[in-house]
């Protein structure tokens, strides 16, 4: 009967280590579990991380280098257009000297002055004949659709509206401030001296 009973305690302990090792089995697989899942949560964000940083750097590169492609075509664009109107100016600014010698220009070349900015030219008509008959305000334009500046249409107002006067101005030796600032008006060609009306 004894061996029944130590049977029987073996056959307990053996059921208690058998049930304890289930329930040990259980605890660390759903431990492995819990941790194969925080793990691999881990390395899906570590995953989506450094593929948005890649893809970012990768963005980053693209675009570094289609703004070098875009930059480089845009100046050779700007150089190009840069050139182009450079030897238009370069041309008007080469005919606004050079007109007054052209067979179709209107006046004698001995009469016309060159002041470039805001007229071209200033024509003294008659001048190299000692008898000024006009004094006309030229603006040269060699574009295909010539417009005229701000300033350039305020001065081809003032002529046209005969906002215009001749003064003269005299420095006195030894003095900085002129004696005579009297204005006199320009009343037209053929009426007189300027100033006497």
């Amino acid at each position: 009967m004894i061996e029944w009973i130590i049977i029987l305690l073996l056959l307990c302990a053996m059921f208690i280590l058998f049930f304890l090792y289930i329930r040990q089995s259980r605890m660390i697989e759903t431990r492995a579990r819990e941790i194969f899942s925080a793990w691999r949560m881990q390395e899906r964000e570590d995953l989506s991380r450094w593929r948005a940083e890649e893809l970012g750097r990768l963005s980053d590169e693209k675009a570094a280098i289609l703004f070098e492609g875009w930059k480089t075509r845009e100046e050779e664009t700007i150089r190009s257009d840069a050139i182009r109107r450079s030897e238009s100016v370069t041309r008007g600014k080469m005919t606004e000297h050079l007109i007054p010698f052209f067979p179709d220009f209107p006046y004698n070349p001995k009469d016309a002055r060159f002041l470039g900015s805001p007229v071209d030219l200033i024509v003294f008509d008659g001048l190299s004949d000692e008898k000024v008959t006009e004094i006309v305000f030229v603006e040269i334009k060699t574009s295909r659709n010539p417009s005229l500046s701000r300033r350039e249409r305020e001065v081809r107002d003032c002529v046209n509206e005969k906002r215009v006067r001749y003064q003269m101005i005299q420095q006195a030796p030894n003095t900085r401030e002129p004696e005579d600032t009297t204005p006199r008006e320009y009343m037209g060609p053929g009426t007189g001296d300027p100033g006497t009306g």
